[in-house]
């Protein structure tokens, strides 16, 4: 195909050992990757949300089943009727919710998601707006382990430009999100006032800054993390900003995107519940991280927890299912 971009090796290589399912929605980027992975000869499926916002919306699913019929992938849809407050929020929520339901009942091992350039900018911005620390501005990454699959987003280093010059020398259609383009909503604002326009101008630098930066992340989560079942146990270090990127990390994998707030009250506690359902507490050496579970437990077991400094607001969820001789 003409202006195919370039996946990298990584990229390549983990997604032809995986079982994977492409994020589609029928619009210019999903478009664009499900052509890009077809011409790499990946193997995958899709999966679509409705969220029936707009006329075209019924008429992009049945476009993504015929497309999927036509190059023998299933389809798999969802539909979701949301109300208009926090809707982005919302939408966000239960279309992951439908990604990793359908991931855990097909056994699929990646999510693709076409995430761009452009994208990367525009939430490094967004975060930057918001006051967030350097782990969070940049949260979107080429590869993000979750706790039952991998997000892959194989043209983060790829501008829309790229992407709307492959679709038109290959004329491929997709279908245009006017939502897209209402500034009431902040990303849309800060795409379209300031992270297209700056990509347009400066992406070569945009990339290179990006690729500087993300080895400088690298070793802010570089970090010792042990799971048993849904216990992680995490190696305390001397820095409080490392800790809250290993906890980030973990709560991450388990669907918890914490707010300043919430890691304020962890450094300050080293005491709490998440959610009200994670907690996270420390003792002197590690950082314990499961989910909350309030029962009775005999004496000697608490007297075990004492002695192996097991905090309590962790030790329900051990007592229920771990052997206290695999924490060390």
């Amino acid at each position: 195909m003409q202006q195919l971009p370039k996946l990298s090796k990584e990229v390549l290589d983990n997604l032809k050992k995986g079982k994977n399912l492409l994020a589609y929605s029928a619009g210019s980027d999903s478009n664009a990757l499900f052509f890009i992975l077809q011409a790499y000869k990946i193997e995958f499926d899709i999966a679509l949300v409705n969220y029936k916002t707009r006329k075209q919306s019924n008429k992009e699913e049945l476009y993504a089943r015929e497309l999927a019929k036509r190059f023998g992938k299933t389809c798999y849809s969802f539909t979701c009727k949301l109300q208009e407050s926090n809707f982005e929020h919302n939408a966000r929520v239960e279309r992951y919710k439908f990604f990793s339901k359908t991931i855990k009942e097909n056994s699929y091992t990646t999510l693709l998601t076409a995430h761009h350039l452009n994208d990367k900018l525009e939430w490094f911005l967004m975060q930057l707006s918001k006051g967030s620390g350097l782990n969070e501005m940049f949260g979107m990454s080429e590869t993000e382990e979750r706790e039952n699959y991998k997000i892959v987003r194989p043209l983060l280093h790829v501008s829309k430009d790229e992407i709307l010059e492959f679709l038109k020398a290959n004329e491929i259609f997709y279908f245009q999100d006017s939502s897209n383009l209402d500034e009431k909503y902040l990303r849309n604002k800060i795409r379209s006032q300031f992270a297209n326009p700056f990509i347009k101008e400066y992406k070569n630098g945009v990339k290179k800054s990006f690729e500087y930066l993300a080895k400088d992340v690298s070793e802010l989560r570089d970090f010792k993390i042990k799971k048993i079942k849904e216990l992680y146990i995490i190696q305390k270090n001397s820095s409080d900003l490392k800790n809250i990127r290993a906890i980030d990390k973990v709560l991450k994998e388990l669907g918890v995107l914490l707010t300043s707030k919430s890691r304020e009250e962890i450094l300050k506690t080293e005491d709490c519940v998440i959610s009200h359902k994670i907690a996270v507490v420390f003792n002197d050496d590690l950082i314990f991280i499961a989910p909350y579970i309030k029962t009775v437990m005999p004496k000697s077991f608490k007297e075990e927890c004492r002695k192996k400094k097991i905090p309590p607001k962790i030790r329900g969820y051990i007592y229920k299912f771990i052997d206290t001789t695999n924490i060390k």
